[in-house]
Formats: structure tokens, C-alpha cells, sequence
């Protein structure tokens, strides 16, 4: 299902998975940077009604998979993969490293051997004048529904059509009506065309108010061609609520 989404929040978790003794030796490791295939990736949580990147970018949670009592602190996206099934996208944009004390990698000072969306990180001792490294963990930029901590969506709301002045869809009347159905905070909002299921920002039209903070409002005074389509959304609430 293909769907437009606008950023509210951007929800980052700062949780830490538990570390797991790394008992691969160094060759081992470096066939998992230049041979395996990337395992296929699933979603968390079967129930998400979306499983595909969207334009929407968050983190990850943290993982910390090694620690550098061996050859060095080795936190390969293939070894995360394995470790960590279905948490982490297909395609990372973006990854971001620190210490468990939290000190960035400039501020830790150690020579990094790889830091990249491809590999992962690794930071090898025999790199450091010191012979020994940080021992780091690292997230990912993914998109929903690969956010840390992870994003649940409501259903659809479609409580107004374009008759009038326009299409109405605003969060405090959608509370309104639906009482207890929608989180206090929204992270996301999501809108689509309710006849061909059309991505909003796909239609060409212009919002007046389009976030997850207020809701959804297209005016038919604001269109260049005719009146608004008739639009319905829904919320990206933290898994929790």
C-alpha cells in the first residue's frame, strides 16, 4: 500500500539491545563484509499496515553486538541482520556511532576502520596507537515501520467530504467522534485519496493543513482545477499508546 506521509516527530529511542558475545573470528568476519547476501528483511510487526520505505526518516533503536575484548568492536549490518531480524530497513540511509558512554566518534578519537550504511562498524585495535578500541553501538536511519520504539497507525478516518468548502479532516474533530482511538501525541499522519487510494502529496492539490499535530484540510478555494478530492487519513501513534 502506497501512501504519502508528513513528518511530525521524529521519534528516537534511545534503548540498547543487549550485548551478544561476538564468537566469530576475524576471517569469519571479513567474508560477512564482502560475501554474504543481505538476509531478506520483514517487518516487526505483522499487523503494520505499511512495510514499505516511505520518504519519512527516523532511527533505529541501538544495537551493540560486540565489544572489543578480540580483535576490535565489530558491529557489521550483516552480523545486526542476523542477530536482529526484520529491525532493520532493507536500505539504511544513514548510520550513527557512539560509545556506551555516549561520546560521539570524533570525541572518542579512535581511527575507524568502516562506518557506512553498507558494512556497518568496525573499529579494528590494530588501528589505535593504543591497541585498543571504544566499545561503541550504533543505529540506523530507516523509515517507518523500522523506527525505534516502534510507529502503530489507527485506522482510516474519513469523516468529511469536499461538497462544502472543501475536505475537513481535523484531528480535533476526528477525537471528537472517535473517542480513545487516537493517541495524544501522533507522530505521523498519513493521506490518501479515498476512491483510488492515491498518495496526497501525489495529487497534485494543495493543503491547507497537513500534519500530525492538527490533521488534514484541503480547500476547494485553493485548487487551480476544480474542488478537492475526497481524502481520508490516519496516525502514526508510538507503540505503546
Amino acid at each position: 500500500l502506497s501512501v504519502a506521509i508528513v513528518a511530525g516527530l521524529v521519534f528516537e529511542s534511545n534503548q540498547q539491545t543487549p550485548t551478544v558475545s561476538n564468537s566469530v573470528e576475524p576471517a569469519d568476519k571479513q567474508r560477512a563484509l564482502l560475501s554474504f547476501p543481505i538476509p531478506a528483511v520483514k517487518p516487526v510487526f505483522s499487523g503494520w499496515p505499511c512495510y514499505w520505505p516511505t520518504h519519512i526518516q527516523c532511527w533505529t533503536d541501538w544495537f551493540d553486538r560486540d565489544d572489543p575484548s578480540g580483535t576490535g568492536d565489530w558491529e557489521t549490518l550483516y552480523s545486526l541482520r542476523m542477530e536482529n531480524p526484520g529491525k532493520i530497513c532493507p536500505n539504511p540511509v544513514d548510520i550513527e556511532a557512539e560509545t556506551l558512554s555516549g561520546l560521539s566518534v570524533a570525541a572518542a578519537g579512535d581511527v575507524i576502520y568502516k562506518s557506512d550504511t553498507t558494512v556497518g562498524f568496525v573499529c579494528r585495535k590494530s588501528d589505535q596507537p593504543t591497541k585498543t578500541c571504544n566499545d561503541y553501538r550504533v543505529r540506523f536511519s530507516c523509515h517507518p515501520p523500522f523506527c525505534g520504539g516502534g510507529v502503530c497507525w489507527t485506522k482510516w478516518y474519513d469523516r468529511d467530504n469536499p461538497s462544502g468548502t472543501g475536505d475537513w479532516e481535523l484531528l480535533s474533530d476526528l477525537r471528537k467522534e472517535n473517542p480513545g482511538q487516537i493517541c495524544e501525541h501522533p507522530l505521523y499522519i498519513e493521506a490518501q485519496t479515498t476512491d483510488t487510494s492515491t498518495p496526497a502529496s501525489s495529487t497534485g492539490q494543495t493543503f491547507l493543513i497537513f500534519n500530525p499535530t492538527e490533521g488534514f484540510v484541503c480547500r476547494n478555494a485553493d485548487q487551480k482545477w476544480g474542488g478537492c478530492r475526497d481524502y481520508r487519513v490516519r496516525f502514526g501513534c508510538p507503540c505503546d499508546h
